[in-house]
């Protein structure tokens, strides 16, 4: 029997609601304030190096109390869960199926680790994950299950549920955590020189944080991120965009983060990481 090389873990960018099915200014140089991120995700699956039987998505636009949450539907419709957009930016569709089986086989995972969860077999699409996903696999060709976060967005118990899913990475399992680094959306146009320069700080200490080899080491510098003079400057009203990073950092146990993506959305510094 072959062994599956085993996978690494994302965190990727879903951008601004439907951003990709929407025309936007472009900048002296001819560029649109997305084009970096459609770049990104054009080329993710060369830079996994493989496609997996399955992903596993974990995405800021799910929380549920008190426990993670996994969907067993067999084939997820679409949620539009984003406000004020033009119409046809409702009519999307992503045709991937769910897999059942594999959000039973997490829950197991998840139970033996001691963590209790629930599930969900009516839940659609959100558009943290089929906007990332629609660029990234267009032919909806891989199975999809996504798991909730917990509403307590505590770093802790996220980076738990992370290593208890680790062992899904030996398994043909891509762990996508879809979120944003930078998500407030009250400065999210605004060209601030500040706080374009608060984003960019608060972006290059993540990326060092993520760096760190040692899993303990870096689930500690992640539980500090609130104390991170420009945090909340760069997550406003609240941080479930960066909570999926959590996640990722936990199921990469000794494999450091590194920066695959670097952007910038209107001034403001935006990252993607991959660990392994």
């Amino acid at each position: 029997m072959t062994q599956t090389a085993r996978l690494p873990v994302y965190f990727v960018p879903h951008g601004g609601g439907p951003w990709p099915f929407m025309e936007f200014p472009k900048d002296e140089t001819g560029r649109g304030p997305w084009d970096e991120l459609a770049e990104f995700l054009t080329h993710f699956p060369k830079n996994v190096g493989s496609t997996p039987k399955a992903i596993l998505m974990v995405s800021g636009h799910w929380e549920k109390e008190p426990l993670p949450t996994v969907s067993t539907a067999k084939a997820p419709g679409m949620l539009f869960d984003y406000y004020g957009f033009p119409e046809h930016t409702y009519q999307l569709s992503y045709p991937a199926k769910g897999d059942p089986a594999l959000a039973q086989h997490v829950r197991a995972v998840l139970s033996e680790a001691g963590i209790a969860s629930s599930e969900d077999s009516e839940r659609g699409f959100d558009h943290g994950v089929f906007i990332p996903m629609m660029v990234a696999y267009p032919e909806a060709d891989v199975p999809v299950v996504m798991m909730s976060l917990k509403n307590t967005l505590d770093t802790e118990s996220h980076i738990a549920l992370g290593k208890a899913l680790a062992k899904l990475r030996d398994e043909d399992v891509l762990i996508i955590a879809s979120g944003m680094s930078y998500h407030n959306m009250r400065m999210f146009r605004s060209r601030d020189t500040q706080h374009e320069a608060a984003a960019k700080r608060f972006d290059d200490w993540l990326t060092a944080a993520v760096a760190l080899e040692d899993p303990d080491a870096r689930a500690s510098e992640l539980a500090k991120w609130h104390e991170n003079p420009d945090a909340l400057a760069c997550h406003v009203p609240d941080h479930d965009h960066l909570v999926p990073l959590f996640v990722a950092a936990g199921a990469a146990g000794s494999d450091r983060g590194q920066q695959v993506f670097s952007g910038t959305i209107w001034g403001k510094a935006y990252s993607g990481y991959r660990f392994g």
